[in-house]
C-alpha cells in the first residue's frame, strides 16, 4: 500500500476512491476485505484520512504519511542500499532508558534501525554516516538520556568484524539473494497481469529489503556483495516498467480534488 501510494498519490493533492484501492491490487492477489482493512488501520493510525463524495469512500493521505512517503522515495530512489562514498564518519549513540519505559524503547529501536543503527549490547548503537539524531529522535522525550558521538573510528578497531558484530549480515545476504532469484531473468514474474502488478511488486519488496538495509560501506562488505547486483536490476526494471504501470494506475484510478 505504501508503494502505491507513494508511486501514485504523493505529490497530488486528490483523495483516491476505495474502490481504486481494490482493482489494483486484485492485481496481485490481494482480496478486498483485505485491502478495506488495510485502509481501516492506515486511518487509524493516521497515514490517511477518509473524504465521503456522495455515497462513495474516498482516501487521501495526510501530512505524516506524506513525511513518510517522501523519506521512502528518497531512501529507495535516490541514496540506494550501497553505500560508495563513505568518508569514514560514524555515529556512536548510547542509551539507558528505565524499565518501565518499554514502549518508548521499542520506539527508538526502531526508528534507529531505519535509519542505519546497529547495536553493539548494552545500549551502545553505531551507525557508518552522520546520524541527525535529534530530528530521528524527535518526540520521545529523551532529553538528557542519550550520548551521541560522530567520528571515525581509530585503530585498532577492526571495522570489519565491528561490522559483523553489530550488524548481521547473514539475513540481509540472504534478502538480497531471494531479490535476485526472483527479478533477475529475461521476464521476471511472468504470471502477473501487467506492467502495474510487476512494478508495484518488485518496488514493495525491495522497499522491506530497504527498510532492513544499514546502507554499510561497500569497502567493508564481503566480496560479491548481492546488494550490488540488485540495485542494477531495480533500476533496469524501473526503466522497462515505470511508464507504461503509470498508464495503467492513471487510468484505473478514480479521484476526487482536495
Amino acid at each position: 500500500m505504501l508503494t502505491y501510494l507513494g508511486n501514485y498519490v504523493l505529490g497530488r493533492r486528490v483523495a483516491v476512491f476505495s474502490g481504486s484501492f481494490i482493482d489494483a491490487f486484485a492485481r496481485l492477489g490481494v482480496g478486498e476485505h483485505a485491502v478495506r482493512s488495510t485502509l481501516a488501520r492506515m486511518v487509524g493510525r493516521g497515514l490517511l484520512a477518509r473524504h465521503r463524495a456522495g455515497r462513495r469512500m474516498h482516501f487521501g493521505l495526510t501530512p505524516r504519511c506524506e513525511a513518510i512517503l517522501l523519506d521512502g522515495e528518497d531512501r529507495v530512489w535516490r541514496r540506494g542500499v550501497l553505500n560508495t562514498d563513505w568518508d569514514g564518519t560514524w555515529t556512536v549513540l548510547a542509551f539507558s532508558l528505565p524499565e518501565s519505559w518499554r514502549r518508548v524503547r521499542h520506539d527508538l529501536r526502531a526508528r534507529l534501525a531505519w535509519a542505519g543503527f546497529g547495536s553493539l549490547g548494552n545500549g551502545t548503537w553505531i551507525a557508518p554516516s552522520a546520524v541527525d539524531v535529534p530530528a530521528l529522535v524527535g518526540g520521545l522525550g529523551l532529553d538528557g538520556r542519550l550520548k551521541v558521538f560522530t567520528g571515525p573510528a581509530r585503530p585498532p578497531t577492526d571495522v570489519p568484524a565491528m561490522l559483523r558484530e553489530a550488524f548481521d549480515l547473514g539475513p540481509l545476504a540472504a534478502g538480497h539473494r531471494a531479490f535476485l532469484r526472483r527479478w533477475d531473468r529475461p521476464d521476471p514474474l511472468p504470471d502477473a497481469p501487467d506492467a502495474l502488478a510487476r512494478y508495484l511488486w518488485m518496488s514493495a519488496e525491495w522497499l522491506e529489503l530497504v527498510r532492513a538495509d544499514p546502507r554499510l560501506p561497500v569497502e567493508h562488505l564481503p566480496e560479491g556483495w548481492p546488494a550490488v547486483r540488485g540495485q542494477r536490476v531495480l533500476m533496469e526494471l524501473r526503466r522497462r516498467w515505470e511508464a507504461p504501470a503509470r498508464r495503467i494506475a492513471d487510468a484505473s484510478m478514480e479521484c476526487v480534488e482536495l
